[in-house]
């Protein structure tokens, strides 16, 4: 296939993609579950008012938002969903006073007959419309009057400082006075409340709720919908018909670079490092730096999962509460990643073009000061946000945001934002003199910009909603900046990056690294940019956003099928030459990428993709085992091999001591399996049993999490943590090392 086709495929693809995310985004906004102006009694009392749901959402995400449980199925994995524990919670206050009213004896002693008959009459109360679209007032019954003030007073005990909760908070994470007034405990509440009312509340002529029938209740008839067991089977059908046609295409187009002869000597031995090249040195020695700071956030967070409150009998979350080890844990590892890729590209860049643009090592440095300012200031702004240190709006702008990935404050995200801008400015302007000569890479460096572009300018999604703005518009774009920016063209970028180191060191054709990174670049982006609708199918969307998902997410496990023709690959490439073997530990890392991709991405990812599977486990434990082996066995190891790469190219005339990397990387990969295998995994589909059988709210109680089994299914971590910690030391030994010489033989 030829390039003029390739392009005009990938200029079809990203248009006709955009398109209809951007058309269906316009849907989410118009059918978005409505929040009433004011929710009164049937006396007329006004119960509260949209102004205290906004607020309550604002006071939700000070407090960690999606850090501490979730929302929807959206966030943390310790604490329930507090949706699923409300709508529980109302059903069981409902269906007692039904029971009590009518019989004088609690509805769990009933028969199963009258049981029955009082769930038909709960069902009916609470999945009926009671919202007036003209004058936007929800009037609701007495008794589910009466059920929020009874809940509102568990949430308030349970928040603040109730002794009688100090168990279940200990269970939770949640540490006493998380919430620190009444006054906001009370509008949280009403955020909780509108939030559960949208899960069992049917769409207007329509006989499923705005959430699609989930969390999976069955007292209020909660259960899966036809449509999607259709569209999951669909799904599995456009997987298999996908990799036959993938397959199809390698045996009939893919050629195989065997007349290719390896250059007898490194080609990159006479190149002369710039001072902008030299310049990004430190950005690694940070990298290296954020990536132990993280696992040892990401230690302390999983202990909080079986000791809650406590690391070994240490009170340490008095100073570091659950929601900001795990928000410092997930934020640290975007940024050390995103550091490693954009050094990547500074360091690449004037390599390219053979010129050093006039200040680029001057911009390099500015650039590097910016982002440890954000890094040092969006951390102390997300810890003063959950002390409760700062007010709504200052928190909204300096503290904690309380969305998962983007929990940074909307200061922060605005200086990251700059700060990208920057760094395009200085790729641009050190990539185009090798554009106007145009040689036989130009279309390769054209994909190269491309893909430099999309980083800086799809991070501004995360500007897109405001502080109030509703719930599900807000995680439309939020997946925008999760899925689109961090998982889409960061990977495009990657991509092209490592095509040209290759295409630099002469172990693969400049045409034929073009075809294939445009050719990859078309098949993930066809499934790619369209599957982001797979994270929405139940954050209040209109059920065409989850035929869209479920059929355009499974063409994204498509190319990771064949990810076993790129380790090959490179493990060729690495045994190709006496001086590749110098190479042998970058290369070795993007084989462990293949099969992370492959994994994590691939197996555990379509695990919970298809519609009626993520119904019964979003927000188990099932999703952090693909959100471990893809963020961090993908696109980790991915910014650890490029970090080698470039330490390697600085340096050509050392050898390296080999056995700290090989321990570090053999330690990180088998310690991230047996992290998910021994306990993750096992812990999520014990959970997805329960939550089949009994619902969501009983799959992450502390009732079923804390039984004997689990415990000591949790407890079995630490083998793999303990593991994958040791790796990371290694690797931290073994990079500053380079510099002080002991990872350099003599």
């Amino acid at each position: 296939m030829n390039t003029r086709k390739l392009w005009i495929g990938l200029i079809v693809v990203m248009a006709v993609s955009f398109g209809v995310l951007g058309y269906y985004g316009f849907e989410i906004y118009r059918d978005a579950p409505p929040i009433p102006e004011k929710v009164v009694a049937p006396d007329g009392k006004v119960l509260f008012t949209s102004q205290d749901i906004k607020d309550g959402q604002n006071v939700w995400q000070s407090m960690g938002g999606q850090e501490v449980g979730t929302i929807w199925g959206h966030g943390a994995y310790k604490a329930p969903d507090w949706t699923a524990d409300w709508l529980h919670r109302e059903a069981m206050f409902i269906l007692n006073r039904f029971s009590m009213d009518e019989f004088s004896i609690p509805y769990e002693n009933l028969d199963e007959e009258k049981q029955a008959m009082l769930q038909k009459r709960l069902q009916k109360e609470m999945r009926t419309n009671t919202y007036d679209p003209q004058n936007k007032n929800l009037k609701i019954s007495a008794i589910r009057a009466e059920a929020f003030e009874a809940i509102s007073g568990h949430y308030a005990g349970l928040f603040m400082d109730d002794p009688s909760k100090a168990h279940l908070r200990e269970s939770y994470a949640i540490p006493a006075n998380s919430i620190k007034t009444a006054e906001r405990m009370f509008q949280m509440n009403t955020f909780f409340f509108w939030a559960t009312w949208s899960t069992v509340t049917e769409r207007p002529g329509q006989e499923i709720t705005y959430t699609n029938n989930w969390p999976p209740e069955k007292l209020v008839a909660n259960e899966p919908t036809g449509s999607l067991l259709l569209w999951t089977g669909f799904s599995v059908i456009i997987l298999l018909a996908g990799i036959g046609l993938l397959g199809w295409y390698y045996a009939t187009n893919r050629k195989e670079d065997d007349e290719f002869k390896v250059p007898p000597v490194n080609p990159l031995s006479g190149t002369k490092l710039t001072p902008s090249m030299k310049a990004t040195l430190k950005y690694f020695w940070v990298v290296t730096a954020l990536i132990l700071v993280q696992i040892l956030m990401g230690v302390i967070t999983a202990h909080y999962g079986v000791e809650g409150l406590a690391f070994y009998g240490l009170p340490l979350a008095d100073m570091l509460p659950y929601s900001i080890s795990r928000t410092w844990h997930i934020q640290l590892a975007i940024f050390w990643i995103a550091t490693s890729w954009l050094a990547t590209g500074l360091f690449i860049a004037p390599a390219v073009s053979g010129k050093e643009p006039k200040y680029q090592k001057l911009g390099v440095n500015f650039l590097f000061i910016a982002l440890l300012i954000i890094v040092v200031g969006s951390l102390a702004g997300q810890w003063m946000g959950v002390m409760q240190k700062l007010g709504l709006v200052e928190n909204f702008w300096f503290g904690h945001q309380g969305y998962e990935y983007v929990d940074l404050g909307r200061f922060w995200q605005i200086f990251l934002f700059l700060g990208l801008f920057i760094w395009l400015f200085l790729m641009g302007r050190a990539i185009w003199p090798a554009l106007k000569e145009g040689k036989e890479n130009r279309h390769l460096l054209i994909l190269f910009l491309i893909a430099s572009i999309a980083i800086a300018v799809f991070y501004g999604a995360g500007l897109m909603w405001g502080r109030q703005t509703h719930l599900s518009v807000a995680e439309y774009w939020r997946w925008w900046v999760v899925h689109l920016w961090v998982e889409g063209f960061f990977e495009v970028f990657a991509t092209v990056a490592i095509a040209f180191l290759f295409v630099r060191m002469q172990l693969i054709r400049t045409s034929i690294a073009t075809t294939s990174v445009l050719f990859s670049t078309i098949i993930f982006l066809m499934g790619g940019i369209l599957g982001t609708f797979h994270h929405l199918y139940f954050t209040g969307t209109p059920i065409a956003v989850l035929a869209l998902g479920s059929s355009f997410s499974a063409l994204e496990v498509v190319p990771l099928v064949l990810m076993g023709f790129e380790a090959y690959h490179n493990i060729k490439l690495s045994k190709a030459s006496e001086w590749v073997n110098a190479y042998k530990w970058p290369i070795y890392f993007f084989v462990s990428v293949a099969f992370w991709n492959f994994l994590g991405a691939g197996i555990f990812g379509f695990l919970i993709n298809p519609p009626i599977a993520l119904y019964y486990m979003q927000g188990l434990n099932t999703t952090p085992v693909h959100g471990h082996t893809a963020l961090f066995g993908v696109y980790g190891m991915l910014g650890i091999g490029l970090m080698l790469f470039v330490l390697r190219d600085m340096d050509l005339k050392s050898e390296w001591k080999e056995k700290s990397i090989k321990i570090a990387f053999w330690s990180l990969n088998i310690g991230l399996l047996l992290m998910v295998l021994l306990s993750v995994l096992p812990v999520g589909l014990a959970q997805t049993v329960a939550s089949v059988k009994h619902g969501l709210w009983y799959a992450r109680s502390a009732e079923f999490l804390e039984s004997p089994t689990l415990e000591t299914v949790r407890w079995l971590r630490v083998i793999g943590d303990t593991i994958f910690a040791i790796g990371a030391l290694y690797l931290g030994w073994f990079v500053f090392g380079l510099k002080t010489g002991w990872s350099i033989k003599k």
